[in-house]
């Protein structure tokens, strides 16, 4: 199924289903993308966590940023990635790791092989959309 033919009730349906997502390539930056999503997210009832190997911060939007999402300690619904799209099978291979549910790629990230290699392992699989 290719990312275009996600409808708008299936991107509802997933996003009913989603209780814990993290957000990978969050950034502290309120200019951000990843921030003012992450904003929304916590802000619409969503327990929500950072991913950003490289920042020195241990919390953004007051919530905790990990390393890496094997670094989480409870279970992860969704994955929503914030990253080059060259970066989205390492991700997903991450996601599926951890028992995720949802591979989420955010605006412009499309990797139709990533999206089919997470499809395979069960994952239900959107790109190229926000949630927000």
């Amino acid at each position: 199924m290719p990312h275009a033919d996600n409808s708008a009730e299936q991107i509802d349906a997933l996003l009913r289903q989603v209780r814990s997502i993290a957000v990978v390539g969050a950034s502290a930056d309120p200019s951000k993308a990843s921030y003012q999503v992450m904003d929304y997210l916590i802000n619409h009832g969503y327990e929500v966590v950072a991913v950003n190997p490289v920042t020195e911060h241990t919390h953004i939007l007051g919530v905790p940023v990990f390393k890496t999402l094997a670094d989480i300690p409870h279970p992860i619904d969704m994955v929503d990635v914030f990253r080059p799209k060259a970066e989205l099978h390492s991700v997903a291979e991450q996601a599926i790791a951890i028992n995720a549910k949802v591979l989420w790629g955010q605006l412009d990230i499309v990797d139709e092989d990533a999206a089919e290699f997470a499809r395979s392992k069960g994952l239900e699989v959107v790109m190229d959309r926000c949630p927000k």
